[in-house]
């Protein structure tokens, strides 16, 4: 028998089942469109997997429920609610760390998971944060294939990524989270400042008509 077993995959995308995980599920699912809701929990079961990888002890090295929360809201700044009054990392990172202090969520630990997502479009510093930076920026990376330079591609076999893409579609994820991501930066011009994620994806898309990441990822490990 060759790929992972039922039980296995089972526990490969068992979510955590806690009042928290549940709160941000609510929270993210209705907000946001399928395909980059998809993105943000297939994040949260790769960055468990770098875990595993490195051999961090959930509990000991790192949070679950902080993991979960950081990996799910981290594209919150593109959701169809938000005010769009800043860069999209800024503005999830502001929104996730309210809702997680507002449900008794301890300042420190809100405060990793704001910079966990306000640095996971930051390659070469989110690295230098901590692990919950590490891990989320990891995720996130994983999930685009190669083109954002995840360091530990070897953490997901061929094997693993096609049960966590049974169960979470991509749904032409690179896509749809660009078009969110430029739809969001459009609005204000402190949104998309020169040299940053989404403003160079609004001037690619206004000068090219794709991003660069979007041509990259078409021979990606994944594809769109």
């Amino acid at each position: 028998m060759t790929g992972p077993t039922r039980e296995a995959t089972a526990d490969l995308i068992t979510l955590p089942g806690t009042p928290l995980a549940d709160a941000v599920m609510d929270l993210i699912r209705p907000v946001e469109t399928p395909s980059v809701f998809n993105h943000s929990i297939r994040s949260y079961l790769f960055a468990r997997l770098v875990a595993g990888r490195l051999g961090l002890a959930v509990g000991h090295d790192y949070h679950d429920d902080l993991l979960f929360a950081a990996c799910a809201m981290h594209d919150l700044g593109v959701a169809s609610d938000g005010p769009h009054g800043r860069r999209f990392e800024v503005e999830g990172a502001d929104r996730a760390a309210t809702f997680l202090t507002d449900r008794g969520v301890p300042a420190a630990d809100a405060d990793q998971v704001w910079q966990a997502i306000a640095l996971h479009t930051s390659p070469g510093i989110a690295e230098r944060r901590g692990t919950l930076c590490v891990l989320v920026r990891e995720g996130v990376a994983l999930d685009f294939g190669g083109p954002l330079g995840a360091d530990h591609v070897e953490a997901v076999t061929d094997e693993q990524a096609d049960a966590v893409h049974a169960a979470y579609p991509r749904l032409d994820m690179i896509r749809s989270l660009t078009d969110a991501i430029v739809a969001q930066a459009a609005k204000n011009p402190k949104n998309a400042p020169r040299y940053t994620i989404p403003g160079e994806f609004l001037r690619e898309r206004e000068t090219f008509g794709r991003t660069r990441l979007e041509h990259a990822c078409r021979s990606s490990r994944w594809g769109n």
